[in-house]
């Protein structure tokens, strides 16, 4: 028996994408970006953006084409999917003539961590506080032809 399982807090880089498959079934599409900073034994500030493209299926991706937009904050539950030639991230050459990385999650759980301006419809099981306040964010704009690591190729 195996187990996987990968948890991202972050900011949606645009609005999500709902279609439906031919057996009628619906999927959202989004992606999340999780950033950090930190400074190096030499006292440079470092930025690192990582990108996650996320697959939600159902009920869940009806609620997240609703609900969510660019710049709202979520924790996402769920597998990463690989590459099935690498067992990796997906790497697919970029518009820029780099290549991109692609982590991709299949979710299992999307909880909905900030609050939809003015409005009061976002069902109370979606929220999650942690902490109290939740402070301002912004997201990163998100690379319009992939995501990931920009690396020569």
């Amino acid at each position: 028996m195996t187990y996987q399982q990968i948890i991202v807090v972050g900011n949606l880089g645009r609005d999500p994408e709902m279609r439906y498959t031919p057996a009628g079934k619906a999927v959202t599409n989004f992606s999340v970006a999780d950033g950090r900073k930190w400074t190096d034994r030499d006292g440079v500030e470092h930025d690192e953006t990582l990108w996650f493209r996320v697959s939600v299926w159902d009920k869940q991706a009806e609620a997240c084409n609703q609900y969510l937009k660019k710049g709202s904050m979520v924790l996402v539950e769920g597998r990463i999917t690989g590459d099935p030639e690498t067992g990796g991230p997906k790497i697919y050459p970029r518009n820029d003539g780099f290549a991109g990385a692609s982590f991709e999650i299949s979710a299992t759980t999307v909880r909905f961590l900030s609050k939809k301006e003015g409005d009061a419809k976002v069902p109370a099981g979606n929220r999650v506080r942690i902490g109290g306040a939740q402070p301002e964010t912004s997201v990163p704009d998100e690379p319009s032809d992939g995501v990931g690591e920009q690396t020569p190729l």
